[in-house]
């Protein structure tokens, strides 16, 4: 291995810097599907339960194959894996522009694309988890806002694209966007700083857990899985993931049913990403401070206090409020993730872990937006669909409570 040494600018911020991209332009893709739910009913008059399916499904399959994406990150680094995934996922979008029937959407959006956006969350959470320790939740905070970001800045852009010039060119200059973006941003993307012959954060000595001076355990995810503490972890995420896409998916249907304009409906979705950011990057920073599970468990509740908050709204400013305090609660959880895992199990396999996490917890979100479909089909009204997500919350905040790092 190369000597060690402690360069001018440590190339890990780098590594963040193309996980902001690529989260950016693939989650900013993803939840503009919101804006697109809108002209998709109008043009085709599919039900809300039924469009809600493609959501699901696209959910489902890329949390699942995030344990796939995980495990090849591992293996062969970020580079290749995200420049396959920007294949799939541009042209997954692309295709979207061509669609006529229920199953074209089934297996464009919610099979093509859902490989693509495999790619992104996992591979590049769980490198940067492997150049960070003591900054970890600091550098996880801005990767990951890119993510919020693009949740706040490419809904707009695609309510504007549809208006100026129809869905369907939408979606494919969406689709190009991707294809070149991320195939462009792969190349900065390097595995470990290891292999440039530095070390985690940058130091000179040997990493250190974040807030102790003891190493960090490294456990691999056949002798993790084995552990309380794994299943813990899992149920604590599986229980505020499941409804979490219902506001992302649902928000703008939503706000249309207030009374509100499809435009100033797509700007709340920008409202939550902005708020996400924030919460990303002050909640990753306070977690190195005051611990990763405090700021997890307040996080946790202001997400039930939201859902239950949605009940209460009557008009834009109130949607707009609540939707804030979700966006800051749903970027913060999102960015502990990765954070709280590579805590408790190491950075050596962060890939396999936070994947295989992934894969069981995330795939169980893409459920959440298909039940509060049918739940508002069947009552025209999201009341249980916002009462059953605060309860899972709650579930969480009870998981958390007794979760503790392996012996």
């Amino acid at each position: 291995m190369p000597r060690a040494r402690v360069p001018r600018f440590f190339y890990g911020w780098v590594v963040v810097g193309g996980a902001f991209t690529v989260l950016f332009m693939a989650y900013g893709a993803q939840y503009s599907f919101g804006v697109f739910f809108g002209a998709l009913l109008d043009e085709f008059g599919w039900s809300r339960a039924s469009l809600s399916g493609v959501f699901s499904l696209y959910a489902f399959l890329y949390c699942v194959f995030g344990l796939v994406a995980g495990r090849l990150t591992d293996l062969w680094g970020p580079r290749a894996v995200i420049r396959l995934g920007g294949a799939l996922l541009g042209l997954g979008l692309a295709g979207m522009s061509r669609v006529e029937a229920l199953w074209h959407p089934y297996l464009l959006y919610g099979i093509v694309a859902a490989l693509g956006m495999s790619t992104a969350y996992v591979p590049c959470n769980a490198t940067v988890v492997k150049w960070f320790v003591k900054r970890r939740g600091l550098a996880l905070g801005v990767a990951s806002s890119g993510g919020s970001l693009g949740t706040f800045a490419l809904p707009p852009l695609a309510a504007a694209l549809i208006a100026a010039v129809g869905w369907r060119w939408a979606y494919g200059l969406f689709g190009a966007g991707i294809l070149v973006a991320l195939n462009l941003v792969a190349t900065v993307m390097r595995r470990d700083p290891e292999l440039l012959g530095l070390r985690p954060d940058g130091d000179a000595g040997p990493p250190t857990a974040s807030g102790s001076s003891t190493v960090e355990a490294q456990w691999p995810l056949r002798s993790a899985i084995r552990t309380r503490a794994f299943w813990l972890i899992f149920g604590v995420f599986a229980s505020t993931w499941i409804p979490v896409f219902i506001p992302l998916v649902h928000v703008v249907p939503f706000a249309r049913d207030l009374g509100i304009s499809p435009l100033l409906a797509s700007t709340v979705l920008s409202a939550l990403g902005i708020a996400a950011v924030i919460g990303r990057l002050v909640m990753g920073a306070v977690s190195d401070a005051i611990g990763r599970r405090p700021a997890l468990g307040l996080v946790i509740t202001l997400q039930g206090g939201a859902f239950l908050a949605f009940m209460l709204v009557r008009g834009l400013p109130s949607l707009y409020l609540v939707a804030l305090g979700f966006g800051f609660s749903y970027g913060a959880v999102s960015t502990l993730f990765p954070a709280i895992v590579g805590d408790f199990f190491g950075r050596e396999q962060a890939g396999s872990l936070v994947g295989f996490l992934f894969a069981l917890a995330g795939s169980m979100a893409a459920w959440g937006p298909l039940v509060a479909g049918v739940i508002y089909d069947g009552t025209g009204a999201y009341t249980w669909a916002f009462i059953g997500s605060a309860a899972l919350n709650a579930l969480a905040l009870a998981l958390l409570a007794v979760a503790r790092p392996p012996d």
